[in-house]
């Protein structure tokens, strides 16, 4: 069923109002603030955490310093430890070893990219989130992922910010629509954060819960104000300005979306190539019969042997963008950084590995940008700058693999403070979005509200309202109507011969004057001495009720009820005195139950 015949009853605002009444706005106000704080700081100890692990991990046993964006300086100064490929080759396998006993001996729920188990439990768990969950996936995401582990930092935050939503929710003893709310808000701060770009946390939030192009509006105001007071606990530890440095790239032509167009077309492939990788290793590693324990182990041993090849592929790989932002790589180290990324992300990840995927997906994104556009500028010199090909590659590829172009333009454009290159990002992210509708890294997504266990009640109730009496037009029945002054001899003549239970009656002019039921004549019927004296219209009643094209079908069925009614007499809108027909409830209740179906089957199939 189209999503467009469905739609709630009440506006956002309104819908909001109910939820967050304007006498408690201040309550709530201080919910979504104390979230923000709480994800603020979450995000802050997991960003030290990393960098702890990066000084004693990469750097102090391999001697491998990978390059940081200029907007994170390190905590640490270098070690002296030399470089060593064979340590980097074994030291993915020990962190995948240690996080998987961590995660499958006491919060099995962590593994993986906690983006998903969020959006799971916003549509399928009423928001419910085991509090110990974040605590774990916080560990064990750090000992992946500078272990030398490929993934990101949005999946373990925003279990983090997800968990003291729903933790707080239980706490307040909430109904399940706002616990949803107040995780969907822990979400946003937490991604918002630890990626300093508020906007987009707030956003992807709403966005990332969908693979239509739709927003969750009701989280919208929560999640805004979570991410921006968690946004500022973040910079105040670590500092203000973009993740990364960037030129001040411009859109100048027209002729620039030619090779931008190309580029949506490559990362559509590499989207692809991506999902595929992802979820075919996580199939692979379901049919090993091992512990579980054991698995990131495994992924992290085949992560390694990539990374003794090419580090760079290896932990976050922002360096390289910011690298790539300057036009300092070559176009094989920028191929070999996005194919490389592919297989490390996906064997690190779907092992059973912890961490996030949209760190690797930009690294991915801006080392396809970066190379499509340092080929156009040996093709087309001077055209368009390879570092914007890489800012745009950013925002395209994540859209490719996730369905939230909004966010995702948004989230780079904060991240590396580049505004001006929103007309080709649109172009590219929203060619990506609708080429990519086959496939998603977040298997969670529902297709859209109507298909959110969520808001299966909302949608049961209101469905009705959605619809009109002219869609059951070919079920409203034409029927005999009978004259005013026909006498009740001839009316049982006529009785005898129908099946009619409901008879309109009109004046001499063909004019709707009133209607009587087969029940309505009952006394008459045992009252033979006064059948020559009655005439139909001392039957009827002339206060009918009626029903029109442009009525909605729950107010017909509230009309139904009012008075027991089998049947409906249908009048033309503008003239209530023309007959079009007789609905009957019957037909209403059948069709309920068959949107009702459809929903289901959506459900199915969005499930499957």
């Amino acid at each position: 069923m189209s999503n467009s015949h469905i739609s709630p009853q009440k506006s956002f605002f309104a819908r909001f109002s109910e939820t967050f009444p304007l006498n408690l706005s201040g309550t709530w106000l201080s919910y979504f603030v104390l979230i923000g704080i709480i994800a603020g700081l979450g995000s802050v100890l997991f960003q030290f955490l990393c960098n702890v692990g990066t000084h004693y991990l990469l750097d102090f046993l391999a001697g491998y310093r990978p390059p940081a964006p200029a907007g994170e300086p390190e905590l640490f100064h270098p070690t002296a430890t030399p470089f060593n490929r064979w340590v980097l080759l074994f030291l993915p396998a020990l962190g995948g070893l240690v996080s998987g006993w961590l995660v499958y001996t006491f919060a099995p729920e962590a593994e993986g990219h906690g983006t998903d188990a969020a959006i799971d439990a916003y549509h399928n768990k009423g928001g419910a989130i085991r509090g110990r969950v974040p605590i774990i996936k916080t560990i064990a995401s750090a000992i992946t992922l500078t272990s030398g582990g490929s993934g990101g930092r949005e999946g373990p935050i925003a279990q983090i910010g997800a968990g003291f939503g729903s933790f707080l929710a239980y706490k307040l003893n909430l109904s399940e629509r706002e616990r949803r709310i107040m995780l969907a808000a822990g979400v946003g701060a937490g991604v918002g954060s630890i990626f300093r770009a508020p906007l987009a946390g707030a956003l992807f939030a709403a966005e990332v819960l969908y693979r239509d192009p739709e927003f969750e509006a009701d989280v919208l105001i929560p999640t805004g104000i979570a991410s921006v007071v968690a946004y500022c606990v973040f910079c105040l530890i670590f500092g203000w300005g973009a993740v990364f440095s960037s030129p001040d790239f411009q859109f100048l032509s027209p002729w620039e979306l030619g090779p931008y167009t190309v580029l949506a077309f490559v990362l559509i492939g590499g989207g692809f190539l991506y999902v595929k990788s992802f979820y075919g290793v996580h199939n692979l590693f379901e049919k090993i019969h091992i512990p579980k324990h054991f698995k990131p182990a495994i992924g992290g041993l085949i992560t390694g042997i990539i990374g003794f090849f090419l580090p760079e592929t290896l932990s976050f790989g922002y360096g390289v963008i910011q690298q790539g932002l300057f036009n300092e790589l070559g176009i094989m180290l920028l191929l070999g950084v996005a194919f490389g990324k592919i297989l490390t992300t996906s064997f690190t990840i779907s092992s059973g590995g912890s961490g996030g995927v949209f760190g690797p997906s930009v690294v991915i994104g801006g080392a396809l940008g970066g190379a499509v556009g340092k080929i156009f500028a040996v093709l087309i010199p001077g055209l368009v700058p390879p570092g914007a090909m890489v800012v745009v590659g950013m925002a395209g590829f994540f859209t490719a693999v996730s369905n939230t172009p909004i966010s995702t333009i948004i989230f780079v454009s904060e991240m590396t403070n580049s505004y001006h290159l929103l007309l080709p990002s649109l172009l590219v992210c929203l060619l990506c979005y609708h080429f990519s509708q086959g496939f998603t890294i977040y298997k969670e997504q529902v297709k859209n509200r109507a298909a959110s266990p969520a808001h299966a009640g909302e949608f049961f109730v209101n469905i009705l309202e959605s619809y009109r009496v002219q869609d059951l037009s070919d079920q409203i029945r034409k029927v005999e109507t009978v004259p005013e002054s026909m006498n009740f001899c001839d009316f049982k003549r006529f009785f005898c011969e129908t099946n009619q239970q409901y008879f309109p009656v009109v004046d001499k002019n063909g004019a709707l004057s009133g209607i009587f039921s087969n029940t309505d004549f009952r006394s008459v019927l045992f009252s033979p001495e006064i059948e020559d004296l009655v005439v139909v219209k001392d039957i009827a009643t002339r206060d009918m009720i009626s029903t029109n094209l442009a009525e909605d079908l729950h107010t017909v069925m509230n009309k139904f009820t009012r008075k027991n009614l089998d049947s409906l007499p249908v009048v033309d809108a503008k003239d209530p005195k023309i007959l079009l027909g007789m609905l009957r409830r019957r037909e209403v209740i059948t069709f309920y139950n068959q949107k009702v179906d459809e929903l289901n089957l959506n459900k199915i199939q969005n499930a499957a």
